[in-house]
């Protein structure tokens, strides 16, 4: 069995943050393995945040000054691999940041729940730790949206 370790920050104090709260993540996160067979055991940060904080990271690791719904930093390049081979060491396979302002504004937006929206960009950051990219060509877009949108009809929220 998998091992799944997730350490949670968050950069300023969030009410909405509590058990449930980081349990839907835990199980977004542990869904998006699932879906995509990855049987080793894996670490994972999430950093929770605002909007100035995210607009900064984004800013600096991607030259746009805006505030965005969700980073992802991966720390292993899955496509530079054929078959990588991990030991018993857990894979830290990166860090998420989520700006919860922009999560409630999206899901105002959009029209659904707040909770919905961060288990989406969950969800979302997880392929791209994984080595998914929708930014590379409009065949890798449709290919995370559907995975997205699988992956988050088989969560419970």
């Amino acid at each position: 069995m998998r091992g799944l370790y997730i350490s949670f920050l968050a950069t300023k104090r969030f009410p909405e943050c509590d058990y449930y709260f980081k349990n839907l993540l835990r199980r977004a996160i542990a869904a998006t393995l699932d879906a995509e067979d990855f049987d080793f055991p894996a670490e994972v940060s999430v950093t929770l945040c605002d909007n100035e904080y995210i607009r900064a990271l984004n800013k600096k690791y991607r030259d746009r000054d805006t505030a965005t719904d969700v980073l992802s930093f991966p720390l292993y390049d899955f496509a530079a691999e054929d078959d990588p081979l991990f030991d018993n060491e857990p894979v830290v396979l990166g860090d998420i940041v989520i700006s919860l302002e922009r999560a409630r504004e999206q899901a105002r937006e959009i029209g659904h729940g707040f909770l919905e929206e961060v288990a989406f960009l969950a969800v979302h950051s997880m392929l791209h730790l994984l080595g998914y990219d929708h930014e590379r060509s409009p065949e890798d877009e449709e290919a995370q949206c559907a995975r997205q949108r699988e992956i988050i009809g088989s969560i419970e929220i």
